[in-house]
C-alpha cells in the first residue's frame, strides 16, 4: 500500500471511494459535480493537505484536511474533512490505514505551523449529510464527526477529545403549527409595542446598529447583502426601529428552507422576540413552499425547548472533536 500526496488523476476514484464509504456515516452520495464544488475544486483544497492510498493501481483511502490562517481558529487549527478507508480492505486493514491516514494529515498540519487538529462546522468544506427516514432531505453541513461512526471512532481512539454534542434537527413543514402559547406570547409583545414582520427598508430603522449589537460578521455581511437585494428576512420591531431579525428567508432547489440565523438586540432580550421570530420564520417557510428545516443545535442549548414545541426532531448527533498539542 503507497500512500501520497493527491493529484489530478485521483478524482474519479477519490468519488467512488466517498460514495462507498462516506455514505456509511451518513453523509450525502455525489457526482461528479457535487465532489467537485464541495472538495476537489473548493478554494481551500490544498493538495499538499490530501493523502490516497493506493493499492494496485486502484485508491483505497483518503484523507483531506484544510488550512488557512484566515479562517476561524485558522492560526492554530487544520480542519480534518475526511478520512475513508475501503471496507473490501477487511475491518483491521481499514482501521489501520485509517490510522496512518489521519496521522499523515497531523504531520502536515503541524508542518504547516497548526498546533492542533479540529473536527467542527468552522471548516469551510460543508459536507452535506441525509436525514434519516426522510425522502432525501439533506443538511448542507455537518458539525462534528457523527456520533458513533467511523470517524468519531478513530479520533477518540487517536486521543481526541469530545469537546461538544451538536443536535442535527429536522422539521417536516407539512405538520408545522403555530401553538397557542406562541398566539399568546404575540399579543403580549403586541401590547409592549413590538411586531414581527417583514424587513422592508424604507419602514425600518436600525440594521446596521442591530448587527453591530450582535457581533456577527456573517450576520453583518448576509443580512445587509440580502436586505439591500429585497431578499426575505424576518424583522422584529419596536415601532419602526429594528429590534431583531430571523433569515434569510431562502428555499434551497433541495425544497431545505435556508436561513443564516437569529438574533434579538441585547437592549430588547425579554421579551421572547426569539422565539417569535423563530415560528414567524418557519411560517415564511411554509408560505414559499419549502419542504422541510434543519439546523444544528448544541446539547445544552436553551433554545432546544423552542424547536421541541416547533415539531423539531433530533436526526443525527455530531461530536466536536480537537486534539492539541500535535506539533509538540
Amino acid at each position: 500500500m503507497t500512500i501520497r500526496n493527491w493529484n489530478e488523476e485521483d478524482r474519479r476514484g477519490a468519488l467512488a471511494l466517498w460514495n462507498r464509504e462516506a455514505v456509511r456515516d451518513g453523509y450525502k452520495p455525489l457526482d461528479e459535480a457535487g465532489f467537485a464544488a464541495l472538495i476537489a475544486e473548493h478554494p481551500q483544497f490544498d493538495p499538499g493537505t490530501a493523502f490516497v492510498a493506493e493499492a494496485g493501481g486502484e485508491l483505497r483511502g483518503l484523507a483531506i484536511g484544510c488550512t488557512g490562517d484566515e479562517l476561524p481558529l485558522g492560526a492554530q487549527a487544520g480542519y480534518i474533512t475526511c478520512v475513508l478507508a475501503d471496507a473490501a480492505l477487511g475491518e483491521a486493514e481499514a482501521d489501520r490505514l485509517r490510522r496512518e491516514l489521519l496521522s499523515r494529515l497531523e504531520r502536515r498540519f503541524a508542518e504547516l505551523g497548526k498546533t492542533q487538529a479540529d473536527v467542527l462546522f468552522f471548516n469551510p468544506m460543508r459536507l452535506p449529510w441525509l436525514v434519516p427516514g426522510t425522502p432525501g432531505h439533506e443538511h448542507n453541513n455537518a458539525p462534528g464527526a457523527p456520533a458513533g461512526g467511523t470517524l468519531h471512532r478513530l479520533l477518540l481512539e487517536a486521543g481526541y477529545a469530545e469537546r461538544s454534542l451538536q443536535h442535527g434537527m429536522h422539521l417536516d413543514l407539512a405538520h408545522f403549527e403555530v401553538p397557542e402559547s406562541i398566539l399568546l406570547k404575540r399579543s403580549r409583545a403586541a401590547a409592549e409595542g413590538y411586531a414581527v414582520e417583514r424587513l422592508d427598508p424604507t419602514r425600518h430603522t436600525g440594521l446596521e446598529e442591530l448587527l453591530d449589537a450582535l457581533g456577527n460578521p456573517l450576520w453583518q455581511r448576509e443580512i445587509a447583502d440580502c436586505a439591500a437585494r429585497g431578499v426575505p428576512v424576518v424583522a422584529a420591531v419596536y415601532g419602526s426601529r429594528l429590534v431583531g431579525f430571523a433569515g434569510p428567508v431562502v428555499r434551497e432547489p433541495s425544497g431545505r428552507g435556508y436561513f443564516a440565523g437569529i438574533g434579538v438586540h441585547p437592549e430588547h432580550e425579554g421579551h421572547g422576540l426569539g422565539s417569535l421570530l423563530f415560528f414567524s420564520l418557519c411560517e415564511a417557510f411554509r408560505s414559499i413552499g419549502t419542504d422541510y428545516m434543519t439546523l444544528f443545535t448544541g446539547s445544552e442549548n436553551p433554545a432546544l425547548r423552542i424547536y421541541d414545541k416547533a415539531g423539531f426532531k433530533t436526526a443525527k448527533t455530531f461530536a466536536v472533536m480537537r486534539k492539541e498539542g500535535i506539533g509538540s
